[in-house]
């Protein structure tokens, strides 16, 4: 009896085995067909999941801007360089642009929140001016349209530079190196507050992404991803549903959603959007930001509070797990926040969740050492 006992036990272990033997086979036949069936032009991808109702754009890659020294040299983008590193620009002489948007650490901060005018903290997290010549809204609640107008906002705010932009141009117009250069920028020495506006756009939009990776491979060259990296980019586009907001060539779908980050009624409360549109419609949503170049923008969200990727697809998978609120409780507290329809479980196993990662780390792939230019005095 013990025999045939030990004999079963064997012949399980060997069944087991087996069985396991042959899914391995069989998943690393699909892995293999899945990787080959993204070694093509992207326009011969497999489509991605997309759900109904949603407008997107497909992945592309971004170019190397082989005018970038040479629109360097442009007296506004000049100009607009050194008015974006000169702490003059602050009512304390102690704050410039760069200190929130410092171009070693992807043009942000590496904190939860920049700390301006007299050591106040924002109350948000930084975003990058990384490719901001691609976007048509700044600001997580988007309640700028243009970057000379998004300028506005950073200048006049107590908590950053706290100056009054009426009372900048004369405080320029002092400093004989800058009436040179505004001459020379706007064919004018007398300094506007449109001028400096205007400047400080123009050398923005020279800020731009460096080919990452994923770019290379997008551009042909198939050995620039790992095999597990291109797995990432399949679950990126199918069972991981993330492309119904991060997609085109910035990944970014440029639109407002809530991802259950309102934290309603509670200390870290931020009612995002509604802030500007007063839209019941519009509590918690905030802009989607790009995902290129993450790693350099870290820590992520509006608040800043999360800094492990691994974590943030971790949270997605979930699907938030965020309960919302009844119709009923909806109608006694109109402004109580509604999560994004797109949010659902994603049950990503533990191994897609590493190549889902292994592949958004791939996007990285702009190192700025910008030397601070020499600030006029």
């Amino acid at each position: 009896m013990r025999r045939i006992f030990t004999f079963l036990s064997i012949f399980s272990v060997f069944v087991i085995c087996k069985s396991n033997e042959n899914q391995n086979r069989l998943q690393q036949e699909e892995d293999y067909i899945i990787i080959e069936s993204y070694k093509k032009p992207v326009d011969q991808w497999l489509k991605p999941i997309i759900d109904d109702g949603v407008a997107w754009s497909e992945m592309a890659p971004i170019e190397t801007d082989m005018d970038y020294y040479k629109n360097l040299e442009k007296p506004d983008v000049q100009l607009g360089m050194i008015l974006f590193f000169d702490p003059k620009l602050s009512a304390s002489n102690q704050i410039s642009c760069s200190t929130c948007h410092h171009p070693e650490m992807g043009w942000t901060t590496h904190t939860k929140k920049a700390v301006g005018h007299d050591h106040l903290e924002g109350s948000r997290n930084t975003q990058s001016i990384l490719n901001v010549a691609s976007k048509n809204t700044f600001f997580w609640d988007g309640r700028a349209s243009s970057l000379e107008e998004q300028a506005l906002g950073p200048i006049g705010a107590h908590n950053e530079m706290n100056m009054n932009i009426d009372l900048l141009p004369k405080k320029l117009q002092k400093i004989e190196k800058y009436r040179e250069l505004f001459s020379k920028a706007f064919h004018t020495k007398r300094i506007k507050s449109e001028h400096i506006l205007k400047a400080l756009a123009a050398f923005q939009r020279t800020v731009k992404s460096q080919a990452s990776r994923v770019d290379k491979f997008m551009q042909g060259d198939f050995k620039a991803l790992t095999n597990q990296e291109i797995k990432g980019l399949h679950i990126f586009r199918t069972k991981g549903r993330c492309m119904n907001c991060h997609n085109g060539q910035y990944l970014t779908d440029e639109k407002f959603h809530n991802i259950g980050l309102t934290y309603y009624k509670r200390k870290y409360e931020d009612l995002g959007r509604y802030n500007i549109t007063k839209n019941p419609d519009d509590v918690g949503r905030f802009l989607t930001p790009s995902l290129r170049d993450l790693l350099n923008t870290r820590p992520w969200m509006h608040n800043g509070f999360f800094d492990d990727l691994t974590g943030i697809v971790n949270m997605y998978n979930s699907g938030m797990q965020v309960v919302n609120p009844t119709p009923e409780e909806k109608i006694k507290d109109p402004l109580h926040p509604v999560v994004d329809p797109l949010l659902k479980p994603l049950n990503l196993t533990s191994q897609e969740i590493k190549d889902l990662v292994a592949f958004l780390e791939a996007l990285n792939g702009t190192k700025f050492k910008m030397p601070r230019p020499e600030i006029p005095r």
